[in-house]
């Protein structure tokens, strides 16, 4: 069952690349971090509201598993953007589908997890 977080959050399509800040999708799930478009517009809520969606429908369809696009603050499995690099971490919706035991795999599996000075997503400071 196709699906997208973002539109389920309320996103528009096309809309302003976003990215995690502070931490990844485990730390906004946790209250620690956020969701930010380039140009500063906080969607944190949008994005919690489309996991929850996401969730909600993969247990509707008795889903054992995701199939996620790598690179985004939603669908991550392995790298997002965050604190403006690509790093190692999950997104917001990756992160609650597994908090909720639904195996992740990533449509378009890294090669490397990034370059080899980057850190993962954690908090700055």
């Amino acid at each position: 069952m196709p699906v997208c977080p973002e539109q389920l959050g309320g996103l528009a399509t096309p809309r302003p690349p976003a990215h995690l800040e502070g931490g990844d999708g485990d730390a906004v799930l946790d209250g620690r971090a956020r969701v930010v478009t380039d140009a500063g517009v906080d969607v944190t809520d949008q994005y919690l509201r489309g996991a929850a969606e996401a969730l909600r429908l993969a247990r509707t369809c008795g889903a054992p598993r995701a199939i996620l696009k790598e690179r985004s603050p939603s669908c991550g499995c392995a790298l997002v953007h965050c604190n403006g690099a690509l790093r190692p971490g999950i997104g917001v919706t990756a992160a609650l589908l597994r908090r909720e035991g639904i195996d992740l795999e990533s449509l378009d599996p890294p090669k490397q997890l990034a370059e080899p000075e980057a850190r993962t997503c954690t908090p700055t400071g």
